[in-house]
């Protein structure tokens, strides 16, 4: 098992002429694609528990994905996807499970039960969550996006034992960091408005988090982000 805080030498992303890796021969590999924030996720969680040399990444340049992805691999043709003893699982929070359960490393759930409950609850949120602030940019922004940072930010005051949701770094943090590391970054920079004002638990949460090595490999470029946040939300308004 690697070390924790190993740094990946990253493969270049796979395209349209690219060959296959050699499929189903026995090596864990997570499909992934170095700027999407769902397959982020299952990045952060392969990091943190030290699997760099068990679970090897294939990325892929979703603009230009190769055709074999879709036909021999995963139909759903999106990432990310995990390929693990002869199957491919998708979907990023049923893979953060996963991986949290199926391999070793550090236990990215607490066995306490009020907390892992706690952990459904905030888990099952993150799409009313991503899906609100999203729509927000086509509309009354900050009015629209702050409960959904309010949400966070009352669920930050649950457990007073850590910064991070559950007290330590959890499967509910990795669910919510690659949104609103995003979110952070073009709300700021398009609407002026800063998530983590009157918002401190927030902000440590934003502070300590990035302290964590398994996550700050992960980050995407904030330039090229807001380019296309703008082109894909603005362009028509």
């Amino acid at each position: 098992m690697a070390a924790v805080g190993v740094k990946d030498n990253l493969p270049t992303p796979l395209e349209a002429t690219s060959e296959p890796p050699p499929l189903f021969d026995g090596t864990t590999r997570l499909y992934t694609c170095y700027t999407c924030p769902f397959a982020q996720r299952v990045w952060i969680t392969r990091n943190f528990k030290g699997l760099q040399d068990e679970i090897k990444l294939v990325p892929l340049n979703l603009g230009n994905r190769p055709a074999w992805y879709k036909e021999k691999v995963y139909p759903e043709n999106k990432v990310p996807a995990l390929e693990h003893n002869g199957k491919i699982i998708g979907e990023s929070l049923d893979l953060i499970k996963y991986v949290d359960s199926n391999f070793g490393g550090p236990s990215l759930l607490p066995d306490d039960p009020a907390k892992r409950e706690f952990a459904e609850k905030l888990i099952a949120y993150t799409d009313t969550f991503n899906k609100t602030v999203f729509t927000s940019f086509k509309g009354d922004t900050v009015k629209e996006t702050g409960p959904a940072f309010d949400h966070l930010e009352n669920a930050l005051h649950k457990f007073d034992d850590g910064p991070f949701f559950l007290g330590q770094f959890s499967l509910a943090d990795i669910a919510f960091v690659p949104f609103v590391e995003r979110f952070q970054i073009f709300l700021l920079e398009v609407f002026k408005y800063d998530i983590t004002a009157g918002r401190p638990k927030l902000a440590k949460w934003i502070e300590e988090i990035n302290k964590i090595d398994a996550y700050k490999q992960t980050k995407t470029d904030p330039i090229e982000l807001v380019e296309f946040y703008k082109a894909r939300f603005l362009a028509q308004q």
